[in-house]
């Protein structure tokens, strides 16, 4: 996968509210957050992972995969469990999938800081991406997706 971190924080300069946590996972290792306690981004990897990760959720008020290309993307669903909103690029392969997020462009920058301030503006927008897209992905379980493999199977052996 492909991300473009310069592209997102242009987008983060391009407003100054609220804690934006930007990571990628399995990378290296964890930047600590900047000085004005705002703005953060880094690497995670697996041995860091546990309470380092709930920490770093814990101060993101939204989670941005702004990736050029992503085959999936695991963190966002990751995001969604801790209670985080997130902004997906629509290369994500999750975006596919997950409806309740907020999806961009990954080189609009201008729409991604949008998106990211009507987060942090609008509690009820953010609340109700958290509540629905913890649902969603409740129902994302392997005994769904086989059950849909199966249904077009199904459908396929009836024609």
């Amino acid at each position: 996968s492909q991300k473009e971190i310069n592209l997102t924080m242009t987008s983060i300069e391009a407003m100054a509210a609220g804690n934006v946590v930007l990571g990628y996972k399995n990378s290296g290792g964890f930047l600590d957050i900047l000085d004005n306690g705002k703005f953060g981004y880094g690497f995670l990897n697996e041995e860091e992972g546990g309470e380092k990760l709930k920490e770093i959720y814990a101060m993101a008020d939204v989670f941005v995969i702004p990736s050029v290309s992503e085959p999936f993307g695991l963190t966002a669903l990751e995001a969604i469990q801790y209670n985080v909103p997130v902004i997906l690029s629509k290369n994500a392969g999750v975006s596919e999938v997950l409806k309740n997020c907020l999806k961009v462009d990954f080189w609009d920058t201008h729409e991604i800081a949008n998106k990211i301030i009507s987060i942090l503006d609008f509690g009820s927008l953010s609340q109700c991406l958290k509540e629905n897209a913890k649902v969603e992905v409740r129902r994302m379980t392997w005994d769904n997706v086989a059950q849909k493999c199966m249904s077009v199977y199904q459908r396929l052996i009836n024609r």
